[in-house]
């Protein structure tokens, strides 16, 4: 209850995050709910075709079930119900492992409870996109719970039971990886079982970690980008190491300046400050590990289970323009949580019964000030999320020279038309990052907004010259010759599109129109239908097709796509005049 209230605030959220686009708002498998979608998400293992990056298609399909349930891009209400809702649970999930390992219902509710509120564990909820993590972390957390019984108990169904959730833990988020490893950790500490046969069992669970492995490398290397550690300086991944393991331990003790981003430091080098103190920090992190031997395993095998389930993001294979986040912590702060509970019982029970009542007054202080400070700040980084402007504003406060940043800003200001803004920060990409193809892109459609053709025109090629591909370029260079009547340059443009991505629906629709436009509507109703096959819930498709078979006189398949459209936004103004006037034209037409 703590835990939902604290985090209550997120339902309101309205802020869109980087990639939200191609997980919400510009995805057609999500918006449009059924067995057909599911089943491409499930299919298309090695090259997802509507997300890029690897593969994850029970968060895809998790998504779809809340765009059924009425969530939209002007309503994320459903999206961040099921966050906190799965949140929630994962925090009650933790509650039951550490009792299931330490005994101590009490104290594994306080340590459940400094994981839940705290503020590192926030930005999977209001960011949409992130539904991976809390669902990912969800089945991890049921799988160890279920190892914790094999380890005790025995028994194969226990055993196909862990392996089964390891499985959808994968297909949610690939970032689990290396859980079995982790389980193995477990088994040096706290389950105290390390032996021969111990290590033998996790063989099929290496297996498995070895398929999923090459299944996200080759499809994040096919759809996005996946570089491997030789293609950079042998000194990248040792400093990338020493920075995210003093960073995240930095944040999780000390939750301040939080962000979504936090870009590589430049240079990636001792000369930089962050690296150099994560250098310097490593070692001494080290010593202390190694010297804590001599008493106890409890500090190393805690940390050394959260170093391995935390390495598949540490970007030794990079596939990110970020150097960490908030939650890649998420899962892997298990291992430190351990550490915290096991301490806290050992303080709340040890030493006889005389001053046992005063200890266990101490625990829930301890517990109480942290969680209550915990509290406090994560309410406060919740306000950042309130719209799209005020948290990238909030990002660009702690870092204000990162190009993606300052595109992601623009992109929300055009929404709100602040045109003359959006544009300033669309040039300061540009300027941060010379040839950044995105950017040049965007302020060429804001520019071709405001009929600024020709320095529209130049914008989309200077893209195009870092990104030959790019197909919403071709799209954007078309509208433009189109908008300067230059019909036969706008179809060369779409048609290199199509090319390039022969399913693109918008290539498919704008090449319609102008078939359309040019009176040859078999030809248009053919590239329409095409664009509906992507998108089959697109009212401005259905409203294009509907108007092309009208043109030809076959009123009756008219009348059918403008109903349609209709079920689909019962309000739309276009929709019910194109019916209109359909039915009249085919009542004359009798």
């Amino acid at each position: 209850m703590v835990v939902a209230v604290t985090h209550w605030p997120a339902l309101s959220a309205r802020a869109l995050s980087f990639d939200d686009t191609q997980y919400m708002t510009e995805n057609p498998l999500v918006q449009n709910p059924g067995w057909g979608s599911a089943k491409r998400f499930l299919s298309e293992v090695l090259e997802p075709s509507t997300v890029k990056g690897y593969y994850q298609p029970l968060s895809m399909i998790s998504l779809m079930l809340d765009w059924a349930l009425g969530g939209r891009p002007d309503n994320l209400r459903p999206f961040h119900r099921t966050s906190l809702m799965l949140h929630t649970v994962n925090t009650a999930l933790i509650i039951v492992l550490l009792y299931l390992l330490f005994g101590s219902v009490w104290v594994a509710a306080g340590v459940g409870l400094l994981f839940g509120v705290h503020p590192m564990t926030v930005e999977p909820i209001p960011w949409v996109g992130e539904r991976k993590t809390l669902l990912a972390a969800f089945f991890a957390f049921v799988c160890l719970i279920v190892y914790v019984g094999y380890a005790r108990r025995g028994g194969w169904r226990l055993y196909l039971g862990c392996m089964g959730f390891y499985v959808l833990s994968l297909m949610s988020k690939p970032t689990g990886t290396l859980l079995p490893v982790a389980m193995l950790v477990m088994d040096y500490w706290p389950l105290k079982r390390w032996n021969r046969r111990v290590v033998l069992e996790k063989a099929p669970f290496l297996v498995i970690c070895v398929v999923f492995a090459l299944i996200t490398y080759v499809s994040q290397s096919r759809t996005l980008a996946a570089k491997l550690p030789t293609e950079f300086g042998p000194e990248r991944v040792p400093f990338i190491l020493c920075h995210n393991i003093v960073f995240y331990l930095y944040k999780i003790i000390w939750p301040v300046r939080l962000s979504s981003h936090y870009a590589f430091p430049q240079p990636l080098a001792l000369s930089h400050p962050m690296v150099l103190a994560g250098v310097v920090g490593t070692c001494a992190l080290i010593v202390v590990l190694v010297v804590s031997l001599v008493w106890t395993r409890v500090v190393f095998a805690g940390w050394l289970f959260f170093f391995v389930a935390i390495l598949p993001t540490m970007q030794i294979v990079g596939f990110s323009d970020v150097i960490a986040s908030d939650k890649f912590a998420y899962m892997p702060s298990v291992g430190l949580l351990m550490v915290v509970a096991f301490c806290l019982v050992r303080l709340a029970g040890g030493g006889g019964e005389r001053n046992v009542a005063v200890r266990r007054a101490l625990v829930c202080a301890v517990v109480a000030i942290a969680g209550g400070a915990e509290m406090i700040a994560t309410q406060r980084y919740l306000v950042h999320w309130r719209d799209t402007v005020t948290f990238t504003k909030h990002m660009l406060s702690l870092t204000p020279n990162v190009a993606p940043m300052h595109n992601h800003l623009a992109i929300a200001l055009v929404g709100e038309g602040e045109f003359e803004e959006a544009m300033r920060h669309y040039r300061r990409a540009i300027e941060i990052r010379p040839g950044y193809s995105k950017a040049y892109n965007n302020l060429g459609g804001v520019l071709a907004q405001q009929a600024r053709f020709e320095e529209a025109k130049k914008c989309f090629e200077t893209a195009l010259e870092s990104e030959p591909d790019f197909v919403e370029c071709y799209i954007n260079l078309a509208g433009v010759a189109r908008a300067q009547g230059k019909v036969e340059e706008a179809v060369g443009y779409l048609e290199r599109a199509l090319r390039i991505e022969p399913g693109s629906a918008e290539a498919h629709n704008h090449l319609g129109s102008i078939l359309a436009e040019g009176g040859r509507f078999d030809e248009a109703a053919v590239e329409f239908r095409l664009a509906l096959e992507v998108r089959p819930r697109s009212v401005r498709f259905l409203n294009n097709l509907g108007s092309a078979l009208a043109a030809q006189g076959k009123y009756d398949e008219a009348v059918g796509y403008f109903r349609r459209a209709l079920e689909i936004a019962p309000g739309d103004k276009d929709s019910r005049e194109n019916l209109r006037r359909a039915l009249w034209l085919r009542d004359r037409a009798e």
